[in-house]
């Protein structure tokens, strides 16, 4: 028990978070993500599980902890739409709209296509797989700094 941490932030993902640096990517991913397969080529090397979590939820808990990067474009970036990448479904609009007050000014959010997030995402620093059900309910955070 710790005062102050979000009582959904299990011990892994306290863990996993404590020893991610400035720069270090977290991929939060829906429940039809590769995410155990993945997760062994990132720095974490397992799985994160937030099973019964919404991507949403999930992010929420995770930024009550984490402080994302205000010195690069994009503090998080979605997984496009295959054909409509500009397109944003019911989960992304609703992580971004929740994001949107957690940027550091400066810093923006992003979108990049299925197969670079599938790459990218194999050099992130850990995978947290969500039960999200919409398609496409994948993101990555980039850790920033605390002053």
């Amino acid at each position: 028990m710790l005062f102050n941490v979000d009582s959904n932030c299990s011990p892994d993902l306290l863990y996993c978070l404590a020893q991610m640096g400035h720069g270090d990517e977290l991929v939060i991913a829906d429940r039809n993500f590769p995410a155990t397969s993945t997760a062994i080529h990132t720095g974490f090397k397992t799985l994160i599980s937030m099973p019964g979590f919404s991507a949403l939820a999930a992010i929420q808990t995770i930024t009550s902890l984490l402080p994302l990067d205000g010195f690069v474009d994009h503090a998080a970036v979605r997984m496009e739409i295959d054909g409509a990448p500009d397109e944003m479904n019911e989960t992304h609009t609703a992580v971004f709209s929740f994001l949107e007050t957690k940027i550091p000014e400066g810093a923006g959010l992003g979108h990049i296509p299925r197969p670079e997030f599938y790459e990218r995402a194999r050099r992130a620093y850990a995978v947290v797989q969500t039960s999200e059900n919409i398609p496409y309910g994948c993101y990555i955070l980039r850790k920033g700094v605390i002053f």
